[in-house]
């Protein structure tokens, strides 16, 4: 996809991420062409960019497919929101109606195993605790198919993964949505949640299955494998493997989740951050993850050694070297008839720079015209 500034938007652009409410609504759908009044709303509730799948109206772009349906995500960060509202009012726990929604989750994950990850959605900071969990469910159950779970299992990491957040009932929105840098004494507070959300889970024991793994998950989520996290500082073989699949579902989403105090980091950033956090995963749900993680998504635009070109197909396991169009030199100067790349055999320093932005938009303005046209169904 092309990330394009809000402020650069133009009609008829088809966007390729949805944006959610707190609800679980979706304010706008991925795969829908832009209006004017749908730009004005983006700048209004101060979304900075968004992806789109062409800024050509005219080229009709497949976008990638989800790991889980559409209305699937939807009605998940809507019982997440409804969970979390029954905890902090100190209700009953729907806990059927969570029951449902992390089978839901589970199958869809396992109908679509052949699909990448290929971008997250895009959700309003009220929102974001909400929308996070859901794709903390989705990406932790993406690890533990590729793990070999038991269905059981399976059920126990996503209804985890939707938990996970659950002590977050207890911080005060003002804190969750602060911009800027948190204070000691902030910071401090808002590393009580993992321990809190295991209390609260644990107050609904007779109602949830493997409630004590569940805790385990939400107390852990925030520990690294070389004991540098918190809230204990637990390591290695003391943390519970499901919290270390979450662990890496969690930051991940964070890097790539726009927030009041930071930008989202690309996929290949995120990738960066995390790879170079020596110690703070483990290595083989870390490889396990990226290997389905799409790094440069469909769409992307790079600067190779062989030049300029867009990314047209991502393969499991090869997410680091996709197949690339060539449609430019190194010097900018357009080529007669465009080139495809499988760069999978290349050194992943091939790729020399992600372009994106207010700098691919100056790119295609250089090149007058839309990359976008080599990803155009047939």
């Amino acid at each position: 996809m092309l990330s394009i500034p809000v402020k650069s938007l133009r009609e008829g652009m088809v966007v390729g991420q949805s944006i959610y409410s707190k609800a679980g609504a979706a304010y706008l759908v991925k795969g829908k062409p832009l209006t004017n009044q749908y730009i004005r709303q983006m700048k209004k509730i101060g979304i900075p960019s968004i992806s789109v799948s062409t800024v050509d109206p005219r080229f009709e772009v497949e976008i990638p497919e989800d790991l889980v349906q559409e209305k699937t995500r939807m009605d998940a960060i809507q019982m997440v929101h409804d969970v979390f509202n029954d905890v902090s009012g100190k209700k009953a726990m729907d806990t059927d109606g969570l029951t449902k929604i992390t089978d839901r989750i589970v199958t869809d994950v396992f109908a679509r195993r052949e699909h990448l990850v290929q971008l997250t959605d895009i959700r309003l900071h009220d929102a974001y605790t909400f929308a996070h969990s859901v794709n903390v469910a989705v990406l932790s159950a993406m690890i533990g198919k590729f793990s070999n779970l038991s269905d059981e299992d399976m059920r126990t990491l996503v209804m985890g993964g939707l938990l996970h957040d659950l002590g977050k009932v207890m911080i005060p929105a003002e804190l969750l949505n602060k911009k800027g840098r948190l204070t000691a004494q902030e910071f401090e507070a808002m590393k009580r949640h993992p321990m809190e959300g295991a209390h609260r889970i644990s107050e609904y024991e007779w109602m949830l299955p493997k409630a004590s793994i569940l805790a385990a998950i939400a107390a852990q989520h925030h520990e690294r494998v070389n004991g540098k996290g918190y809230p204990r500082g637990i390591k290695g073989e003391k943390m519970h493997r499901f919290a270390k699949m979450v662990a890496i579902a969690d930051v991940y989403d964070a890097l790539t989740s726009e927030r009041p105090y930071k930008k989202a980091y690309t996929p290949s950033v995120a990738y960066g951050i995390m790879k170079i956090s020596k110690g703070h995963f483990e290595e083989e749900l870390l490889r396990q993850f990226f290997d389905n993680v799409a790094i440069y998504p469909l769409g992307t635009i790079l600067k190779t050694f062989y030049g300029y070109g867009i990314v047209t197909k991502c393969e499991f396991g090869h997410t680091r070297t996709p197949t690339v169009c060539i449609f430019a030199d190194r010097k900018r100067k357009m080529l007669e008839k465009p080139v495809t790349i499988n760069l999978k055999d290349d050194s992943p320093k091939t790729i020399e720079k992600e372009i994106s932005g207010t700098e691919l938009l100056a790119l295609t303005r250089d090149f007058s015209f839309d990359p976008s046209k080599y990803l155009t169904k047939t």
